[in-house]
């Protein structure tokens, strides 16, 4: 039981756990997932961490997008954006990378949404844990997350 699934339980979120074996030679995690849970991979959404002008957000988006970073800063009122240092994310998190969930994390930042999940009833994001997913509708998302909706 990870911290992320915990916390759905609490607030009561309606929501379902897959499982699949983590190949340990797998980087690309929410790919990974899509593929051995036969999901749509634009419905399986990754979670990066973004250092803008020197503060950490968190971006949900689609494992068959690349943060657009220039956008992603604009959408954050900033100026400069930059995929976070490993090590810094999983600090900051509680996760590895790889399962860093949007949900539970050690400190709760600034978290945008890609704005492909509201064409979806639901997506997939990780549940703390590599090899394992959580299927949640877009809202209660954005509501667990106080996230804003983005083009990034």
């Amino acid at each position: 039981m990870t911290p992320a699934i915990k916390l759905l339980e609490k607030q009561k979120i309606n929501f379902d756990v897959l499982k699949f074996e983590h190949d340990p030679s797998s980087q690309n995690f929410a790919n990974e997932a899509a593929e051995k849970l036969n999901l749509n991979a634009e419905q399986v959404f990754k979670t990066l961490l973004v250092d803008v002008d020197g503060v950490l957000h968190v971006a949900i988006l689609p494992a068959t997008r690349q943060v657009d970073l220039k956008a992603f800063a604009k959408a954050c009122k900033g100026k400069k954006a930059m995929l976070a240092d490993a090590k810094k994310a999983q600090n900051t998190t509680g996760y590895l990378i790889g399962g860093i969930s949007p949900f539970a994390q050690k400190k709760r930042l600034n978290t945008l949404l890609h704005s492909d999940a509201q064409q979806f009833d639901k997506i997939y994001v990780s549940a703390g844990k590599r090899g394992l997913e959580v299927a949640i509708a877009p809202n209660d998302c954005i509501k667990l997350c106080s996230a804003t909706v983005a083009q990034f």
